[in-house]
């Protein structure tokens, strides 16, 4: 085992209906404020006008939840009724200022390139749908951080968003249909799913619908087994991958080209034709 220490602890925070504060409005800022209307947060940003960020200006223009103040950072008024504190400003000084009020008020802060004024990090994320991945180097190398999420982003399979998004449809069925918390039943319907998941190609849970959702429930859960998406009258991974490969035949591709040779000929011989 690996010696423990020196890490963070990694949450899925849930921001939504939080009040967050962003102090800042320039390129890094525009950055943090994507990250929180993503979590479905109320946002105020306070920053002057003429330090905003291209993108920061199109959220504010956009249908989101932000309470703007085109000004510097007030004081601890500001801090009244929040729960989060972000803040991107050059002014290190003033930064350490924001840390430290945040930090009375017991109010969890992150000072942008300030390391030891984060209570916690941004790492660098991938996100599809409902997926979310973060790497995180703890402050170390934010560069590093970027260049190896686009290395895990590479190996990701497709559809994986997709995939997921169903599955929590599918999960949120088997509940209702078989209710309850714990015992034989919970452990029954967590052994389920884990079997769907395992026998159903990525691609094949993606292609889930509310039809096939249903007879997988009245053919599968209800007799304790888990049918293939062929049984249930769906295509199987294979039989999707073979289309995408139909497409691009040879024999396809020929007789693309050659309509479209046939297609350019015709046209030269209506144009001599006129002249």
């Amino acid at each position: 085992m690996s010696h423990l220490g020196g890490g963070s602890l990694l949450l899925a925070w849930q921001l939504k209906g939080k009040h967050v504060l962003i102090v800042g409005g320039g390129d890094v800022a525009s950055g943090r404020i994507e990250s929180v209307l993503a979590a479905d947060a109320r946002l105020t940003l306070i920053s002057p006008s003429n330090g905003l960020h291209t993108l920061t200006k199109s959220f504010l223009d956009g249908p989101y939840n932000i309470t703007y103040h085109d000004r510097l950072f007030g004081g601890v008024e500001d801090l009244a009724d929040v729960d989060l504190v972000l803040t991107a400003i050059d002014d290190v000084a003033q930064s350490r200022v924001i840390c430290c009020l945040c930090r009375e008020l017991k109010i969890p802060v992150n000072v942008a390139d300030i390391p030891e004024s984060c209570d916690f990090y941004f790492g660098s994320q991938i996100r599809d749908g409902p997926l979310q991945i973060m790497i995180s180097t703890n402050g170390n190398s934010p560069k590093l951080a970027n260049i190896i999420r686009k290395k895990v982003e590479q190996s990701l399979p497709e559809h994986a968003g997709d995939a997921i998004t169903r599955v929590g449809e599918l999960r949120v069925k088997l509940k209702e249909r078989a209710p309850g918390v714990g015992g034989a039943i919970g452990k029954r319907r967590m052994r389920w799913m884990i079997d769907v998941c395992t026998s159903w190609e990525m691609e094949e849970l993606a292609l889930l619908d509310d039809q096939m959702i249903r007879r997988l429930l009245d053919d599968g859960w209800e007799k304790n087994v888990v049918p293939s998406p062929g049984e249930l009258g769906a295509r199987s991974s294979r039989q999707v991958y073979e289309a995408k490969l139909n497409l691009t035949a040879p024999g396809v591709l020929v007789t693309t080209l050659s309509f479209v040779a046939g297609a350019a000929c015709a046209g030269l011989l209506l144009l001599v034709r006129r002249r």
